[in-house]
């Protein structure tokens, strides 16, 4: 019990030997999905990075001159359809903003198993080398290769490491280059739900060049929308929202353990709507306001990791391929605490948010038991605590006493 107190367990040399065997997991995982599927399936007759089938398909429907039907759900399905020769695939709605359909476009111009592999690599690579900046080890690359929530976005060919770098480029220039952050963070805009943290963040810091920035970059992309498509997209887009908050989220067809939120927590439990919407909205307010506490009386690593938390707290609809954003939590949070020490269980505790993604989905599919959830509270939980000690009179006291 007191190597996991004090996190003696977690040697350097046990971190890399499990990293490595994560490492090998995941890339036999990925041979066995790419190397005995056929065509753009996989060996159980799912497309290829299953969500990523939507954005190819949305940027084929743009490139062919219907953008506003990516929103149609049987239009959208029936392009998916045709892309995998078949009709048992399950269908992938696309419930973004215009903005992300511009990446869609991109990804379309190439077939569809090369531009998934491109997207994944390219992202991953932006991601873990922006980790690599934060913690300057080459162990850093391997723990971000190997993390189970690494595989978990590569195989569902998701965009949780573009939405990682935007997030962590954007914290990680805030207070040296305002400008330059707040474009990285306008660019959120795409996949705005993780972003509700950002706009009250930069307002309580009145950090007015990174608002501007990020109101610049915002700006520009909705601006490439309605000259590439016009206002049908937008208005396609509005005309969904209903339909994908009734199906999605309150009736939560994707499945309740696939969404880590307070707001799922409750439904799987048996919870009403509208209780749903209550316990996700005082969630919300208070991991907010656990970041903004940190960002007016804190150092920046322990406020970007309270951010980081507060991204996947803060909206009823996040699944674990977004985790990926925990992970700059977790190297703000070792980088502080090498500099200035680490608390009882703190080691231990950041370990299981590495982990838990692992098995996060299937615990709760089978106990109801939040676990993405709760590695998202501790995430918040460790800056905050870290906060409130080094701040207390007491252990200043017992300090200066023993020097």
């Amino acid at each position: 019990m007191d190597g996991l107190r004090n996190g003696s367990w977690l040697t350097r040399e046990r971190v890399i030997a499990i990293a490595t065997m994560s490492a090998v997991a995941s890339l036999v995982s990925l041979v066995w999905l790419f190397g005995f599927g056929h065509g753009t399936l996989d060996p159980m007759g799912r497309p290829l990075g299953t969500d990523y089938s939507q954005v190819w398909a949305a940027g084929k429907m743009a490139l062919g001159g219907h953008p506003a039907d990516v929103w149609s759900w049987p239009k959208h399905f029936a392009v998916q359809q045709q892309i995998h020769h078949s009709t048992t695939v399950d269908l992938y709605g696309w419930h973004y903003p215009p903005p992300f359909l511009l990446v869609a476009s991109l990804l379309a111009l190439l077939p569809y198993l090369p531009a998934l592999l491109v997207w994944q690599a390219a992202s991953l690579g932006a991601f873990a080398a922006l980790m690599r900046r934060l913690v300057p080890r080459w162990e850093t690359v391997l723990l971000v290769v190997a993390a189970p929530v690494t595989l978990i976005c590569v195989t569902h060919g998701h965009n949780g490491f573009l939405t990682a770098f935007l997030l962590g480029g954007g914290l990680l220039l805030l207070e040296r280059k305002p400008l330059a952050a707040g474009l990285l963070l306008g660019c959120l805009i795409y996949k705005p739900q993780l972003a509700l943290v950002i706009p009250p963040l930069l307002l309580v810091t009145r950090n007015w060049r990174a608002i501007a920035g990020a109101c610049l970059s915002a700006g520009l992309l909705v601006a490439a929308t309605l000259l590439f498509w016009g206002w049908p997209v937008w208005q396609a887009f509005l005309d969904s929202l209903p339909l994908t908050r009734d199906v999605v989220l309150e009736q939560g067809r994707t499945g309740w353990y696939k969404i880590m939120s307070p707001f799922s927590a409750v439904r799987m439990w048996g919870g009403s709507i509208a209780l749903a919407y209550a316990v996700q909205s005082l969630v919300t307010a208070a991991a907010v306001a656990g970041a903004l506490f940190l960002a007016l009386r804190d150092n920046a690593r322990l406020r970007n990791a309270a951010v980081t938390a507060a991204v996947v707290l803060s909206t009823p609809y996040v699944l674990d391929y977004d985790f990926v954003v925990l992970g700059l939590g977790l190297a703000w949070l070792w980088r502080d605490g090498e500099e200035k020490g680490f608390l009882p269980w703190d080691r231990s505790l950041m370990a299981l948010v590495w982990i838990a993604p692992l098995a996060a989905r299937r615990i709760a599919e089978f106990t109801y038991f939040p676990l993405g959830l709760i590695i998202a509270a501790i995430m918040l939980a460790l800056p905050l605590r870290r906060s409130i000690v080094r701040a207390s009179p007491f252990r200043r006291s017992r300090e200066a006493f023993a020097q």
